[in-house]
C-alpha cells in the first residue's frame, strides 16, 4: 500500500489575522464612540473647580444629582429629600462602596446642598465626591491671543 501526495492540498498551518484585527478595529471605533454617552445621571449645570481630576476606576460609582430645579436622583431614579437618607441605606450598592458622588448644580443654595449631604452622611456613607466641570486655562492679564 502506498500514498500518494501529489494533487492534494496541505492544511493549512496558520491562522490568517487580518479578520481578527479588523473585527477588533471596528469594535474599538464603536466603544470609543457609545463610551461619552454612558454617563450614569442627570444633566444639571455644574460649577467650574480648579482642581486635578481624581483618576476614575472601573468600576461605577453611585451618583446622587440634584438639578436646579431640586428635584434629587439617585442614579436615573427620582427621590425626595425627606425620603433620601432611607433610600440610601435600602441601596445595597451605596452601603457596600460606602461611597457616593455629588452631582449638584450651580444654581442650587448652599443650605440645600448641606441638606442633601448631610443626609448622605446620615445613611452611613462618609465619602462623598463632588463632581464639577474642569476650568479651561485663560491667558494672563496683559497677553495677546493670537
Amino acid at each position: 500500500m502506498s500514498f500518494s501526495s501529489g494533487g492534494g492540498r496541505k492544511g493549512l498551518s496558520e491562522i490568517n489575522v487580518t479578520p481578527l484585527v479588523d473585527v477588533m478595529l471596528v469594535l474599538l471605533i464603536i466603544f470609543m464612540v457609545t463610551a461619552p454617552m454612558m454617563q450614569q445621571g442627570v444633566k444639571v449645570d455644574l460649577p467650574d473647580a480648579r482642581a486635578q481630576p481624581i483618576e476614575a476606576s472601573d468600576e461605577r460609582k453611585l451618583v446622587l444629582s440634584a438639578t436646579a430645579d431640586r428635584r434629587i436622583f439617585i442614579g436615573d431614579a427620582e427621590v425626595q429629600l425627606e425620603e433620601l437618607e432611607e433610600k440610601l441605606r435600602a441601596n445595597p450598592k451605596a452601603q457596600a462602596d460606602k461611597e457616593i458622588y455629588l452631582h449638584a448644580d450651580r444654581n442650587l443654595p448652599y443650605g440645600f446642598v448641606m441638606e442633601l449631604m448631610a443626609a448622605v452622611q446620615r445613611a452611613g456613607i462618609p465619602a462623598m465626591g463632588m463632581i464639577t466641570d474642569p476650568v479651561v486655562a485663560t491667558p494672563a492679564k496683559g497677553t495677546k491671543k493670537k
